[in-house]
């Protein structure tokens, strides 16, 4: 299996980069990865999201202990569910304790854990993103008007969460997420071809034999074809 990651801030941000990525491993067969994207309409959007994935960590991280000493056979939907009630939780202790605002708290968040030895994985999605599942791309684009994490921190998790996109993946074959920056390619200097920058990153395998495989892509869409991300850009790609 390989694991690919790129993090790119976007062309029209002038400060900070407001999308964050997260991966880690429960176990050698149980992988956990995330993107969030900050609302740029936000406060410190960029704050947000990062704590979001520094909060993923920890949570993987003691999953990760308790595995260790007493190994489960429990599905990637249950740890996904799981993950994501302590996610809530956590947040909510964090927002308590720094008072912060709802315009504070507002990040997208794609979610994803994959069983190896299952071969199974399931995915969450909330507000806008886009996903690869084995050459399959869905782009989730709720025109402007993305759901955020920060608008369901006081309702009931159990309530909410089956109200939630959550997306099986039956086969682990060529699994992607990534921040809706992938759909904001702009041109800066013109190019005698053409090329679609959503297939280039999620689908195309070339240049797989260096973990940069991304980040040379990025640079090859930048110097080669002219073009960059408008809006900040988080991917994390899975080659089983």
């Amino acid at each position: 299996m390989k694991i690919y990651t790129t993090l790119q801030k976007g062309e029209y941000h002038l400060h900070h980069c407001e999308d964050y990525l997260f991966l880690d491993r429960i176990n050698p067969h149980t992988i956990v990865c995330a993107v969030m994207d900050g609302c740029t309409m936000g406060t410190d959007s960029y704050f947000i999201s990062t704590l979001t994935g520094k909060i993923l960590r920890k949570i993987v991280k003691a999953k990760s202990y308790v595995d260790f000493y007493t190994p489960s056979s429990t599905s990637p939907a249950a740890q996904l569910k799981d993950i994501m009630l302590q996610l809530f939780n956590e947040l909510n202790i964090f927002r308590n304790q720094l008072q912060l605002e709802r315009n504070e708290l507002l990040t997208t968040l794609l979610l994803f854990v994959a069983d190896t030895k299952q071969g199974q994985g399931a995915i969450l999605v909330v507000g806008d993103g886009v996903i690869n599942v084995n050459g399959v791309i869905t782009v989730f684009d709720q025109e402007n008007k993305p759901d955020y994490l920060g608008y369901h921190l006081s309702e009931d998790f159990d309530t909410w969460y089956e109200k939630q996109q959550c997306i099986p993946v039956n086969a682990l074959q060529d699994i992607s997420l990534a921040t809706d920056g992938i759909t904001s390619f702009i041109t800066l200097q013109p190019s005698s071809e053409t090329i679609d920058p959503l297939n280039l990153l999620l689908i195309n395998q070339g240049r797989s034999e260096t973990d940069e495989m991304l980040n040379m892509k990025l640079k090859s869409l930048e110097h080669e074809y002219g073009m960059r991300p408008g809006d900040d850009l988080a991917v994390v790609r899975l080659i089983f």
